[in-house]
């Protein structure tokens, strides 16, 4: 799942910071869902979801390899 979060974050040429400022999804949510640590709450990942213009759906779902 965050695989999908972070093509995302790297196709628009931005930082973790900018998502956080623009969504309020603190900075070390995305630090920790990153290292395995935990994963965002739904409330979070709508926002993150909208925030790139997908559904959660999109953001969530396995990408087949």
């Amino acid at each position: 799942m965050y695989a999908k979060y972070a093509e995302l974050r790297d196709a628009k040429g931005i930082r973790d910071a900018d998502v956080s400022k623009a969504t309020g999804v603190p900075q070390n949510t995305l630090t920790d869902w990153k290292s395995g640590k935990y994963t965002p709450k739904a409330d979070k990942l709508i926002k993150i979801a909208d925030y790139f213009g997908i559904s959660l759906d999109e953001l969530v779902r396995e990408q087949k390899p």
